[in-house]
């Protein structure tokens, strides 16, 4: 078994499990911030798989801190395959737990087949509190009834550069999978050497989304060794406005002139920020 004791924020790192991609006999690390943490370790024999217990916190209904103990069940073929999820707090009844675990599986479908246990806590991290706040006035359940609200403001955009894809095949399933996961729709734009994120949804949704894409190691190193994406950029973002398309599904595009990345733009009701801040990009 792999103890993890964390922080809101935290990252794994490359000493001992198959989520780092790099497996070692014996046990597994975290490390958080610049402080390491001192795990208890004992590995379950690998016909079985792997469990990890991770201690961590995250912010409640009330904004107190809500110690959890998540508790991931890593099968032989993990990570083709989600792990099993256990969930428990001394300060959250059976049936809380229960909606909490039951949402990190549906969650853990969106990040097949990459490995998801580092996402699955921080989406916990971030997430604990909408998930139970308590009913609205209306008699619907507090998250719908915000996230209602927020749609009736409009949707919230962001506009992200990347600098480049090393595994573009790889980079762009992880991106569909993790917009899929956010429920996020958009655009993921290529036109020769420049590549742009179009992000529409939820504000709290995208905010994931860019912790994901900065703490995943979702491209690889000159070397073929995978990496974070250090060199992404947010080029503007803001709630939608009455002219912005919205749209209806997350799609990849190519463009093989400046003139079709423009129309695109056009057709979104975003030609403004095209020539802002796109057209410096390309030229």
């Amino acid at each position: 078994m792999c103890l993890f004791r964390t922080e809101p924020s935290f990252h794994l790192e490359g000493t001992p499990t198959r989520e780092t991609g790099s497996p070692r006999p014996g046990g597994c690390g975290i490390a958080i911030g610049s402080r390491a943490a001192n795990p208890c370790l004992r590995c379950l024999p690998e016909t079985q798989g792997t469990v990890c217990r991770v201690l961590t916190t995250a912010e409640g209904p009330s904004g107190a801190d809500t110690p959890l103990e998540l508790v991931f069940h890593l099968p032989a073929a993990y990570p083709a395959c989600p792990p099993g999820v256990s969930v428990g707090s001394e300060r959250l009844t059976r049936a809380q737990c229960a909606a909490v675990r039951d949402k990190l599986l549906e969650q853990a479908q969106g990040f097949l087949p990459e490995p998801m246990v580092h996402q699955l806590v921080l989406w916990a991290q971030q997430n604990l509190r909408h998930l139970l706040a308590p009913p609205g006035p209306g008699g619907g359940p507090g998250p719908c009834a915000a996230a209602s609200a927020a749609e009736a403001e409009g949707p919230w955009m962001t506009l992200l550069h990347l600098d480049h894809m090393r595994a573009k095949t790889r980079y762009v399933r992880t991106v569909r999978q993790w917009a899929s996961a956010l429920g996020l729709a958009g655009r993921l734009l290529f036109m020769g050497k420049v590549i742009l994120l179009l992000l529409q949804g939820h504000r709290d949704r995208i905010k994931e989304y860019l912790v994901l894409q900065r703490t995943s190691k979702v491209d690889v190193d000159s070397s073929g060794k995978r990496c974070r994406e250090k060199m992404a950029s947010v080029l503007w973002e803001a709630r939608a406005q009455p002219g912005h398309t919205r749209f209806l599904a997350f799609e990849v595009k190519e463009f093989s002139s400046l003139d079709e990345l423009q129309k695109e733009f056009e057709t979104a009701g975003l030609e403004a920020l095209f020539s802002e801040l796109v057209l410096g990009l390309v030229k």
